[in-house]
């Protein structure tokens, strides 16, 4: 990619502090190390921050973002915003970003299709925001300075990792030296090329797509709706697709598809994108270049999420296309996957087992994930006469004919994994729960604070209902359990009275428990915490 940044941003620059390591301080064993301060790393930091578990965060870089600013992900679903508001950033991400839930696929000036996400929503956060991920990032940052227990340690690069029976040593290069740091459990979030990984010996599978598309992010004047437009055939770029958000800033994001042959240097240049932008946007409107860079999509994935106690999160363990913006919001979510598994462990609520099912629940989240990207990314680019016939038939039909526009594959927005099958879930759950309201709080809210914490929702058969007492009996027995009544009739969880709702510490399903006894709910929440 290549940067332009005549009307750029003003990054934070961060102070590298020389290590204790290099100044004659006894070194300590840290509980984690976290390798990479980009948006799923500074995620885990935050997260096990605000769950009261202190670690070091490692990052070759002084600054967030990418420099000269992209954009980079930009679309953030409504799970990564719930997790955003348990660590106390999505006040700063609301007002902010571009509030949007309305998307359009259209074929010239004709509108195919169009959904509003907000149907039928019932989370107290919106099914998306638009923001540069460099402000997410940057948030996160002084979020972890707030909550004071991070060792943020910038210009740090990891340039070997050694593991032993019960730690990891890490190989550290700064500019005054390289040390050696040690760590009971390493976390490896330093991106697609991670070294990390190429140190332990480990490889990926994957493949380079043929597709090329060139971002511009723009400001101009013209007066268009807030929503997410999606080009399959433009006009204006020769028949290819076209992508166009609105961010923050009023930075319109707008990728470009290109030839597969396209030279990405060229389509970089600012010339050849101010082309491209006067051709959509008309003779008339004045536009402002922000930043102009070209890529191609890849797919890689790793066999195994773990090695000993080295753990890989995001493009680290994962990558695949930005169809439906299923990069960025996935490495969010392995990291609240990760965070309150090590919180329990390391705060001895659960045994070692429990952190097994990471891998058990994300590697299958990250195989769905590229397999849909992987069919979005064939129907903007057809790679064969036939199934280029097929998506030009449903583009004739589609004006007319209701399934045909279900079938226009754009891009399948992102949507929280479904953890069933998993080594923690009892019987047919596992899927995310909204951040309802629960009476005066959301269901966020009582999960927050530090520590890790099941919750059971629980509907009364009767005022007299007994249940009541023995799950605060589990409480005090040392089970992390929260509990709260609710009435029968909440959507969309439906309960009947006796009814129990084990919900995990990441608001996914843990159990549904009909006509539940205690023992029914002692028995799912030790498997839910890796007991069983």
């Amino acid at each position: 990619m290549t940067g332009l940044s005549p009307a750029g941003y003003d990054l934070p620059v961060y102070e590298y502090v020389r290590p204790p390591e290099m100044t004659g301080k006894p070194a300590h064993r840290h509980k984690v190390a976290i390798v990479g301060a980009g948006l799923a790393g500074l995620t885990l930091a935050c997260d096990l921050a605000s769950r009261g578990i202190a670690c070091v965060v490692l990052d070759e870089d002084d600054t967030v973002g990418v420099r000269g600013a992209s954009s980079r992900g930009i679309c953030y679903a409504q799970k990564s915003l719930e997790i955003f508001n348990r660590l106390g950033i999505y006040p700063h991400i609301r007002d902010k970003g571009v509030t949007w839930s309305v998307g359009k696929v259209l074929r010239g000036h004709d509108v195919l299709y169009r959904f509003d996400l907000a149907d039928g929503s019932l989370s107290a956060q919106p099914p998306f925001i638009n923001i540069q991920q460099f402000y997410i990032e940057w948030f996160l940052v002084d979020r972890i300075r707030e909550l004071g227990r991070t060792d943020l340690r910038w210009r740090s690069r990891v340039v070997d990792v050694r593991q032993e029976t019960d730690f990891v040593t890490l190989r550290v290069e700064t500019p005054d030296g390289s040390y050696l740091l040690e760590a009971d459990w390493v976390v490896d979030a330093s991106g697609h090329a991670s070294r990390v990984r190429q140190s332990l010996g480990l490889s990926t599978k994957g493949e380079l797509g043929e597709d090329r598309w060139c971002i511009s992010d723009v400001r101009f004047q013209k007066d268009l709706p807030v929503e997410r437009w999606t080009w399959v055939e433009a006009p204006f770029n020769e028949g290819r697709g076209v992508w166009q958000h609105l961010m923050a800033d009023g930075v319109w994001r707008i990728d470009y598809q290109m030839l597969p042959n396209t030279d990405p240097n060229e389509a970089s240049r600012p010339e050849t994108a101010a082309r491209r932008l006067r051709d959509q946007l008309g003779p008339d409107v004045a536009f402002e270049l922000v930043w102009v860079g070209a890529y191609s999509y890849r797919t890689q994935l790793m066999d195994d999420f773990r090695c000993g106690r080295v753990f890989f999160i995001g493009d680290a363990a994962h990558v695949k296309s930005p169809f439906g913006a299923r990069g960025g919001n996935s490495g969010i979510q392995d990291a609240e996957n990760l965070a309150w598994k090590l919180t329990l462990v390391l705060t001895g609520k659960a045994p070692l087992a429990l952190l097994d099912s990471y891998h058990a629940e994300r590697h299958p989240a990250a195989v769905e994930n590229i397999r849909v990207t992987r069919r979005s990314g064939r129907f903007m680019a057809p790679r064969t006469a036939m199934e280029r016939l097929f998506r030009t038939a449903l583009l004739d039909l589609a004006p007319d004919h209701g399934f045909a526009r279900q079938l226009l594959n754009t891009g399948r927005m992102c949507v929280p994994h479904r953890y069933a099958p998993s080594p923690l879930t009892t019987g047919d759950a596992g899927m995310a729960v909204p951040n309802l309201r629960l009476d005066e709080q959301h269901l966020g809210d009582l999960l927050a604070g530090e520590g890790a914490h099941f919750l059971a929702l629980w509907c009364p058969r009767s005022p007299e209902d007994g249940l009541g007492a023995d799950l605060r009996a589990l409480v005090h027995e040392g089970w992390p359990l929260r509990m709260q009544t609710i009435q029968a009739a909440l959507p969309p969880l439906n309960l009947s009275p006796g009814d129990v709702l084990l919900i995990r510490p990441d608001m996914h399903m843990a159990a549904r428990l009909t006509k539940a006894g205690i023992e029914d709910v002692r028995t799912a929440l030790a498997r839910a915490s890796g007991h069983v």
